[in-house]
């Protein structure tokens, strides 16, 4: 087992140095705690205290990491459907669960993330919506520290999975619907969500298909899941266009408020689903998600990964349609 001698030896310091930068931070210089926090990283130590604490019993420990970074307007939406559906496997597995925001890793190192979670026992991680944003984040799934299944994001290894709609066909079919119920449509706007994220580059794959096909001028702006944001590119834009398409239903409220603030009607498109729409009475196309299947589905995978299977990619069907009041209060 690695000590805190071998730390100190790898890092070239003293003990108490290796503690200190360990648990003071603020007692030694920031050169000197990135040393240290090489040296425990490239060893794999874990402090004493911790090791004792996992070494008297082995428990499955789920933490749950919630991205609302982009979402917040609709979180009762689509992250509490995630969560509930956590919560009720949760107790069909008799595990604990431990809930976060991806927000509070955002300032942490790789070592502090990994240790703030074996501090709390747990060695599986569901991750909904994983930020590019927060890159330590993916460093700790490159290095397999922990089961992990990621929802609505791509990554693949011997303890990681993954579980998303196939968002390259969603984006595809609910853009071609759209189009083909409406005529003369030349040039679209597309309303993409976070700019680099592999879902949306897949999504923006399927527009470009779109565009060849139909022999469309298409124009990308990136709102960033954000309905203001939405409302703002439609605004500059939205006249000169004859359709929009959105990556998520809250981009497509934006945007048809902003139409109709405009005095213009053109056909807009949605992705998501979301009963918002249907309290909104908003009628357009969009993509209806799961997502308390995707999410108590996520937890199967889980749990499977205890077991011994390796990391896969698992698709959620999805369906093309239009989101009305009656059917949602029902």
């Amino acid at each position: 087992m690695v000590s805190i001698n071998d730390v100190a030896k790898r890092a070239g310091v003293a003990k108490s140095t290796v503690s200190k930068a360990l648990n003071n931070k603020e007692l030694v210089s920031k050169e000197t705690r990135l040393k240290v926090e090489k040296a425990v990283e490239e060893l794999g130590y874990v402090p004493n205290k911790l090791a004792v604490s996992l070494s008297k019993k082995k428990i499955n420990r789920v933490g749950l990491i919630v991205d609302i970074r982009h979402n917040s307007q609709f979180v009762d939406e689509i992250s509490m459907q995630y969560l509930m559906a956590a919560f009720d496997k949760s107790k069909e597995y008799q595990v604990e669960v431990v809930t976060f925001f991806s927000s509070q890793f955002d300032d942490m190192s790789y070592y502090e993330i990994n240790t703030l979670l074996k501090s709390q026992r747990i060695n599986c991680l569901i991750i909904y919506h994983l930020s590019i944003e927060n890159q330590n984040l993916y460093k700790v799934i490159e290095e397999k520290d922990f089961y992990i299944v990621l929802v609505d994001s791509y990554m693949i290894n011997g303890k990681t999975s993954c579980i998303a709609v196939n968002h390259y066909k969603a984006q595809y079919e609910v853009a071609k619907k759209t189009i083909e119920e409406n005529e003369k449509i030349n040039k679209v706007l597309y309303i993409a969500g976070g700019e680099g994220g592999h879902i949306t580059n897949e999504r923006i794959t399927a527009m470009k298909i779109l565009q060849h096909e139909y022999k469309l001028e298409l124009l990308i702006k990136h709102g960033d899941f954000n309905e203001l944001k939405a409302r703002e590119i439609t605004l500059e834009f939205g006249k000169d266009v004859d359709m929009i398409i959105c990556g998520s239903d809250l981009m497509a409220i934006g945007a048809e408020y902003a139409l109709r603030d405009m005095g213009i009607n053109k056909p807009v498109a949605g992705f998501d689903g979301i009963k918002l729409t249907g309290y909104s009475q908003l009628d357009f196309n969009t993509v209806k998600q799961d997502f308390y299947l995707k999410s108590s589905s996520a937890f199967d995978e889980l749990m499977s990964l205890l077991a011994g299977s390796k990391g896969k990619h698992i698709i959620i069907d999805h369906e093309v349609c239009r989101i009305k009041y009656l059917d949602i209060i029902q």
